[in-house]
């Protein structure tokens, strides 16, 4: 349904850049919320630190799309920068949310969310958006992060909270540096390899939020992650063979721990989401198998 008008925050991230360029060539007129001076008509300034936002901002406003946060992989996680984290998407949900409930229960909210929610490991058990929350740092972060779109909620706006998994697109944080050791041949399993991966391609990323932009009856939390996932060794495999080399040399955890800091809890962990939510509202995927995702990934 093009011929909205959509506010995103996070605009300058992989997603948000990516989803800015899909609404635009669907016919969408989109308004970025940045922390600078505005440089264009299709620009609009904001302090998210303050917690508030302008309602009059929203004003002719069918969907919001909140994506800004500190990146969780941009830096070590020092006590320091976990809360930067954390006050970087607590504070700025609250601002988003205070103004769309000020606004009414028109303007719809899709609020960014990770599958981080349902902790770090949980081994083989299949998690659903109504799975318990797990345990850990991240599974703190998300349960706030979504916490604090509790006065849209209670407004009656629509809100959905996505729970986005390991994106692979070329500037991922998981994918960007397996592809690039894979052309080496040195894409092997990280850790045991034995975790499950809850991946999801940039395109299909994208389509979703679209699709819940769409379909405000669709509210709650919402797993963006794809309906196939694989252990993260068949991963590395699969990127090896369609790179037609091998993939066997394992990267340990402590290794990984030394490189990407907290962040290597997510490339070792395991969470078998799966998208109940999302292909029960009729959404398709456009790479729903491993295969069709990693030859997506290295186009």
């Amino acid at each position: 349904m093009s011929g909205q008008r959509v506010v995103v925050t996070g605009a300058s991230g992989l997603i948000g850049g990516a989803l800015s360029a899909s609404l635009r060539e669907r016919g969408d007129d989109v308004v970025h919320l940045v922390r600078r001076p505005p440089r264009t008509t299709g620009e609009v300034q904001w302090d998210p630190d303050s917690r508030n936002l302008d309602p009059q901002v929203l004003d002719g406003v069918d969907a919001v799309v909140h994506l800004a946060g500190a990146g969780v992989g941009d830096k070590r996680w020092t006590p320091s920068y976990q809360q930067t984290i954390l006050r970087s998407r607590v504070d700025s949900t609250t601002a988003v949310a205070g103004a769309v409930a000020a606004h009414g229960d028109r303007v719809r909210l899709v609020s960014g969310a990770a599958v981080g929610i349902y902790g770090s490991d949980r081994g083989d058990e299949v998690l659903t958006e109504t799975s318990e929350s797990g345990h850990g740092f991240l599974a703190d972060v998300v349960r706030a992060w979504e916490a604090a779109t509790a006065p849209a909620v209670e407004a009656g706006a629509a809100v959905a909270t996505i729970r986005t998994g390991l994106v692979m697109g070329p500037e991922s944080q998981a994918f960007a540096p397996l592809v690039k050791l894979g052309r080496f041949g040195l894409a092997g399993p990280l850790g045991s390899g034995r975790q499950w991966w809850p991946w999801i391609t940039l395109t299909d990323e994208v389509r979703a939020i679209e699709h819940l932009i769409d379909h405000p009856e669709v509210t709650g939390p919402v797993n963006l992650v794809g309906p196939d996932p694989q252990r993260q060794g068949d991963v590395a495999k699969e990127i090896g063979r369609q790179l037609h080399r091998p993939a066997v040399l394992p990267a340990p955890t402590f290794a990984l721990r030394l490189v990407l800091g907290g962040f290597a809890d997510d490339v070792v962990g395991s969470q078998r989401a799966l998208p109940e939510v999302l292909t029960g509202s009729g959404f398709e995927f456009r790479h729903a198998t491993l295969t069709a995702a990693v030859a997506d990934l290295l186009s």
